[in-house]
């Protein structure tokens, strides 16, 4: 029985002969909407492909670029079609969470948003979900596009280019990406463990306040 890997890696393989680079761009727009797909691994394979001549380096980069734009935007509108009210409906119904904290997490958009949305486009899992803060605090479209197009054009370019170099080895790159990413998912864990405690005694002590 062949495991998920192995059956995620022939279905893009056979994308990207039956489509060629248009094939790998849509497997990198569908990475973008569904994060548990790879991009780590789709992104090597389109460069080892491109070095046995199934497509060019050229198309390669630019269709996975494109199709990472494509599902970033599906993304930005998911965020502008939520809005900040709906947002801020949520957030006051969810427990441990404060209307405050939409407040202060805008204002920190306000501030940092264009470094977010373009490094975000290099960290796996930031990758997806940054676009849908940008769509909800409404940052300018072109912004948006040029910085999301930019970030987007570094990642697939470096990881293409090592699976071009690499050869029949491009799965490395896949390896020791998958360990970036359990330590961004461990971070994340981290930090929500931490709201959560932190929040936590923060109200118990408000109970326990006399006044």
């Amino acid at each position: 029985m062949s495991s998920p890997v192995s059956a995620v890696v022939e279905w893009v393989t056979g994308l990207m002969t039956t489509l060629g680079a248009p094939g790998a761009g849509i497997a990198i727009a569908l990475e973008n909407l569904f994060p548990p797909l790879p991009s780590e691994l789709f992104l090597p394979l389109a460069g080892f492909t491109a070095s046995r001549g199934g497509m060019s380096l050229v198309a390669a980069i630019a269709w996975t670029t494109a199709g990472s734009v494509a599902g970033a935007l599906l993304l930005y509108y998911l965020g502008a079609l939520l809005g900040r009210d709906r947002i801020r409906a949520i957030a006051d119904r969810l427990p441990l969470v404060d209307v405050s904290d939409v407040d202060r997490t805008e204002d920190w958009f306000s501030k940092h948003g264009a470094k977010a949305v373009f490094l975000g486009r290099m960290v796996p899992v930031f990758r997806s979900l940054i676009s849908i803060p940008a769509g909800i605090e409404r940052m300018p479209l072109p912004r948006f596009l040029a910085l999301t197009t930019a970030g987007s054009l570094i990642w697939n370019t470096a990881l293409i280019m090592a699976g071009y170099l690499l050869g029949e080895q491009w799965h490395l790159v896949e390896d020791y990406m998958g360990i970036v990413s359990t330590v961004v998912l461990a971070l994340i864990v981290v930090a929500l463990v931490w709201f959560v405690v932190s929040r936590l005694v923060k109200r118990r002590q408000g109970s326990q306040d006399p006044r």
